[in-house]
């Protein structure tokens, strides 16, 4: 197995969350792992990307090359957007539909998404209104997951034990509202690829 995933968001959208969370569900599969924050900021409203590598064979290299990555992962539109040039031929990208205007100059939603709906492999979701429709709103990072297990071949047992495990020790109530937004987005992206 490997797989190339670049994560990309908004400071504060919880795209670290979901690194760690596939990160251990990979550990607990067996596969080896690197992660690189390649730029991010601390700060609410910055842009944040990770490069998640996992594979069954050792990784020499954190970082992925243009035109490798298995995966494009996105809690905003525009962020995907700018990562397409890393995606493969026959990559996927899945991100939410909802902007998080934090610039001036923020590029038309309706011509990002005519942009992402032209790939061949692709599942647009509103995450933020499933969360809301869930009473998760505070984990639509999760719900962005769900959808994206669908594509990723990780076992979906071991994506929620790692969600428990990064989520443990903030309470059972916590862990369980991550669980529902988690199989909230993959139901919702289950939907997408069977169409």
């Amino acid at each position: 197995m490997k797989l190339d995933i670049i994560l990309s968001g908004v400071g504060g959208q919880g795209i670290l969350s979901i690194a760690a969370i596939i990160g251990e569900a990979s550990l607990r599969e067996g596969l080896h792992i690197k992660q690189a924050e390649v730029h991010g900021m601390s700060q609410r409203g910055g842009d944040v990307q990770s490069n998640l590598r996992i594979s069954s064979n050792r990784i020499h290299s954190d970082l992925i090359s243009k035109g490798a990555a298995d995966a494009i992962i996105s809690l905003e539109p525009m962020e995907a957007l700018r990562y397409i040039p890393y995606l493969s031929k026959t990559g996927w990208v899945v991100t939410n539909i909802s902007p998080y205007v934090n610039i001036p100059n923020y590029p038309e939603l309706e011509t990002i998404l005519k942009e992402l709906s032209s790939l061949p492999n692709v599942i647009l979701l509103d995450v933020d209104a499933i969360a809301k429709d869930a009473k998760t709103v505070r984990a639509a990072n999760m719900v962005l997951l769900g959808a994206a297990s669908v594509i990723l071949g990780i076992d979906q047992s071991k994506l929620e034990e790692a969600i428990g495990q990064v989520f443990g020790r903030k309470g059972e109530s916590v862990v369980e509202m991550n669980i529902k937004a988690f199989r909230e987005g993959r139901s919702a992206g289950e939907k997408q690829v069977k169409k």
